[in-house]
């Protein structure tokens, strides 16, 4: 099955020729494209997108807050970053969020598509422009901030749950979301916090507040 995707980016032009680049591949198709965040949201969750290509700077909209809306309305989803920054803060920022790889707009067409497919198997990528060492770097110096800025509302009450003992199908029902959509917000949350097992988390959750559990 071909991989599923969704383009979101405000320059109409642009989406139009990513869009004819990656229709081209015989394991690609382009669900849908837009340059409105909120229809943005509202598409990742009518449809079953696996990689959605995101420009992290539109106007008027809070790149961040679009991917980690995005995730929650389709966590099955994969974010792939489409920009024009270069900035480590930029990069780290999107990744903290949630997005699998970044991609600059002046790169290669062979690498956008190489990314998709990198994303699409759950493959952390960042093309060659970006400056690792520095993207490693500025995620040192800020590490110490609050970690819970990271998680989305939804994978904080999959945290609180699961800290409190509900396990993946209970939460599924309570949340009215699938055991796969759970099971993605957990691998999610555990990543983003660098927490791999249980005993680790519910201390996590009792020090920032999360839970009463002792």
């Amino acid at each position: 099955m071909p991989i599923q995707i969704l383009l979101v980016d405000d320059h109409a032009i642009l989406r139009e020729g990513v869009a004819r680049l990656l229709e081209a591949q015989a394991d690609m198709r382009v669900l849908g494209s837009t340059g409105d965040g909120s229809e943005a949201i509202d598409l990742a969750a009518r449809q079953d997108v696996d990689v959605g290509i995101v420009d992290v700077a539109m106007p008027g909209v809070n790149g961040i807050d679009l991917i980690l809306g995005m995730l929650d309305a389709a966590p099955q989803m994969q974010v792939l970053m489409l920009s024009m920054h270069a900035n480590p803060e930029y990069v780290c920022r999107a990744l903290q969020a949630g997005a699998l790889g970044y991609v600059l707009k002046d790169a290669a067409g062979r690498v956008l598509v190489e990314a998709v497919r990198a994303v699409h198997a759950g493959q952390r990528y960042l093309c060659s422009k970006i400056d690792k060492q520095a993207v490693e770097q500025y995620q040192r110096d800020h590490r110490r901030g609050d970690p819970l800025k990271l998680l989305s509302p939804r994978e904080r009450e999959v945290l609180k749950l699961t800290v409190e003992g509900s396990n993946i199908a209970a939460t599924a029902e309570r949340l009215g979301v699938s055991p796969k959509s759970i099971e993605t917000y957990r691998h999610r949350l555990t990543a983003k916090l660098g927490v791999d097992n249980l005993p680790a988390l519910v201390k996590f959750a009792i020090r920032h507040g999360i839970t009463t559990l002792e």
